[in-house]
């Protein structure tokens, strides 16, 4: 695999530095991208000190132009991505209700879980070749098919949005051979998740790790969780 390309979002931490560490180790060419520079720039030599090619990329998900920006600045040592995933996310007062408004709350959570995964994949398309795969890391909370649950409303929409996404790139990708997946990882011990996860960071890296490296290209257009097609 020793050539081969990744670029991450949201990943100065977490499931999309594991990622990034697991396929580095795979002999990927890893980018992180992420808003806090000071924190990404210390993950990039977490993974360079153990001899992975790594480099950080500063991109707020919110900010259409600084994510125009980073494809510029990407665009300039590369010319292809053999993985893009779409990690980035937030949750934010997960017990406010559906019924009480909170404005500013539900488009930080919109844009960052979910419109910023569609403008980071639509601005870095020129860079997406026939065989590249694209993984949106979304969640289970966003499925329609036996939801029940009232907790994190902001958070469940804007994951729900995020299958959308996935759903509408699926069907206009299909024609230029890119592959395009969303995954669940579970509740993972993350700084988003908290200490009394149910599941490890590796863990949660697991699926997508699969995905951009040995899954069959037939498995396309899908939501997944340890390795299985769930419903959406």
């Amino acid at each position: 695999m020793n050539g081969r390309t990744v670029l991450i979002t949201g990943a100065n931490r977490g499931i999309g530095l594991e990622i990034g560490r697991q396929l580095g180790l795979l002999g990927f060419q890893v980018i992180l991208t992420g808003r806090d520079h000071e924190s990404g720039q210390l993950a990039t030599d977490q993974l360079k000190a153990k001899s992975i090619n790594a480099h950080w990329c500063s991109l707020d998900l919110c900010d259409p132009k600084s994510i125009q920006r980073a494809y510029f600045k990407v665009s300039q040592r590369i010319h292809r991505l053999d993985v893009l995933v779409n990690n980035g996310g937030v949750l934010v007062s997960e017990s406010r209700s559906i019924l009480n408004p909170a404005p500013e709350e539900d488009l930080l959570s919109v844009k960052t879980n979910a419109l910023g995964s569609l403008w980071v994949t639509q601005y870095f398309m020129p860079l997406l070749k026939a065989g590249s795969r694209v993984i949106m890391i979304s969640s289970g909370a966003g499925k329609f098919n036996n939801n029940t649950s009232t907790w994190a409303p902001h958070y469940r929409i804007s994951k729900t949005l995020m299958n959308a996404i996935t759903k509408q790139f699926h069907l206009s990708l299909k024609a230029k051979s890119i592959i395009i997946n969303a995954v669940c990882p579970g509740w993972v011990r993350t700084q988003m998740g908290g200490q009394n996860a149910t599941r490890s960071i590796e863990k949660g890296a697991e699926t997508p790790v699969w995905l951009a490296t040995e899954a069959s290209p037939t498995i396309n257009g899908k939501l997944l969780r340890d390795k299985q097609e769930i419903q959406w």
